[in-house]
């Protein structure tokens, strides 16, 4: 390999990447969310408790640095006065009475010249017996300035010095002092571990009292939750309003309350289709059963076998088609599929079903003129027949079923010469599971009616009982035209 080789794949050796590298900082970012998520509390009252000890402890973080900071400003205060208070004290030890400045010798002489430098002009007059070295340095500097003002000298000992001027001198005499700010640095780290402690104690007593606070709060909640879980699945009536709650609780009482509620709508909802279902079906259920007996009861010929598969296979299709309309309807937020049913063409099958009694003669009038209902007519026989069957059920001889059109579109009237309707029960006539005499020997779960009117509104139209028809009973369908 020759050098210009080497050269021309160098840059690409030098621009392959690196998979470990890569894979390890890929690794790190997804595990970081990952580890947070984990870490975080899974409760409400870890959450709550958390937050309440995160804010805690800002503020106390504040709180103490602030105290802290006033704390050595004030010590660096007491510090300042101090040595200028000494530096008085020295200052009158000074006599400059005659011209010149002269070192008066006093009984508390010792402890006056401890840390005290006199100059007289920038001459040093008199010094500590200690003073040489970095000290007796700071102390020509202020000084030499010849007014008053403090330095800090940083070594082994942190050291405040200050300079007072004598006044009334024209030799210009000044006086220095010093102190060591051992003890107000003590006192400044005992301030400061002592807020420390104090700030542990009251993050721990913030976290548990909090907790505590917390779960005394939760505990109604999940009471009501418990409750809440209980009473939806036995569709229990119990409910969470007017028990003198808090407005909080209260709010989420209402709230619960409603979703039981609707619970139990669906539930109810459920219950009824699941009757209704059984109410609908009964009828081709019977044909086929009845048919599968007459032909089981001897041999039959082709035509007759032929034949009775034809009636089952159309009340297995009857079925099918009932089951699609009542679940078609019944889906919430599903409006009903729009179509048109010939009326009469619908009421003259109902009235040739093989389910009515010798004695009782069903009787179809409509006019000559075409009658179309704005409904599919599967709905319009699931409409109908409910009140076809209760009419024929309790008619002595006739059925009658008359159709004509409306200012508001199509009317379907059922009458029959039975016994009619008792004025009492008139109000519960069309409540689910409701009949007037259980006893009267007639089979029937009271749904038929309330089934009838429940899919005319479906479709915009309504079924109601005309109290004012006798003898025998009548009952009115309304529907749009199509």
């Amino acid at each position: 390999m020759t050098l210009a080789d080497r050269r021309t794949r160098s840059p690409r050796a030098r621009g392959r990447p690196r998979p470990g590298r890569a894979g390890t900082s890929g690794t790190s970012g997804t595990r970081t969310p990952w580890l947070v998520a984990r870490l975080a509390p899974r409760t409400l009252r870890g959450r709550l408790s958390l937050v309440a000890l995160t804010t805690a402890a800002l503020l106390m973080v504040v709180l103490t640095v602030a105290f802290n900071t006033v704390a050595r400003h004030r010590l660096a205060r007491e510090a300042d006065d101090e040595v200028r208070t000494r530096a008085a004290a020295v200052a009158t030890t000074v006599d400059i009475r005659h011209g010149g400045v002269r070192v008066l010798e006093t009984s508390g002489d010792r402890v006056l010249d401890t840390n005290a430098w006199i100059y007289a002009g920038g001459r040093l007059l008199e010094r500590p017996p200690s003073g040489a070295g970095v000290l007796t340095h700071a102390a020509d500097a202020l000084a030499a300035r010849g007014r008053r003002g403090c330095a800090t000298v940083h070594g082994p000992d942190t050291v405040r010095l200050c300079a007072q001027p004598v006044p009334g001198t024209a030799a210009r005499a000044t006086v220095v002092t010093a102190l060591d700010l051992a003890p107000y640095r003590s006192s400044a780290r005992t301030l400061l571990l002592g807020s420390f402690a104090l700030d542990a104690v009251m993050l721990a007593c913030t976290y548990a009292v909090t907790r505590l606070a917390v779960g005394r709060a939760l505990r109604p909640v999940r009471t009501m939750t418990d409750q809440a879980t209980q009473w939806s699945a036995v569709g229990s009536e119990e409910r969470f309003a007017d028990r003198g709650r808090p407005a909080e609780l209260a709010a989420l009482g209402t709230s619960l309350d409603a979703l039981l509620d609707r619970i139990r709508a669906v539930l109810r909802h459920e219950r009824q289709l699941t009757g209704e279902l059984s109410h609908e079906l009964r009828t081709p259920l019977s044909r086929i059963v009845a048919e599968l007996d007459w032909w089981r009861s001897r041999p039959r010929s082709a035509a007759e076998t032929r034949a009775s598969h034809e009636i089952m296979t159309e009340a297995a299709q009857s079925m099918r088609t009932i089951c699609d309309t009542l679940l078609d309807e019944v889906r919430e937020g599903v409006p009903t599929a729009p179509g048109t049913a010939d009326v009469p063409a619908v009421l003259h099958r109902l009235a040739t079903a093989p389910d009515a009694p010798d004695a009782v003669r069903v009787v179809v009038a409509v006019g000559p003129a075409p009658l179309t209902a704005g409904v599919r007519q599967a709905l319009l026989e699931r409409i109908v027949s409910p009140l076809l069957a209760n009419a024929v059920r309790y008619a002595r001889t006739t059925v009658t079923l008359t159709a004509r059109r409306t200012a508001d579109g199509i009317r379907v009237d059922v009458t029959d010469d039975g016994p009619g309707v008792p004025g009492a029960f008139t109000d519960q006539l069309f409540q689910p599971g409701r009949r007037a005499d259980p006893g009267d020997g007639h089979g029937g779960a009271g749904l038929g009616l309330p089934l009838a009117r429940r899919l005319a509104r479906s479709a915009g139209g309504e079924v109601a009982h005309d109290p004012g028809y006798g003898p025998g009973a009548r009952f009115v369908v309304t529907l749009p035209a199509g």
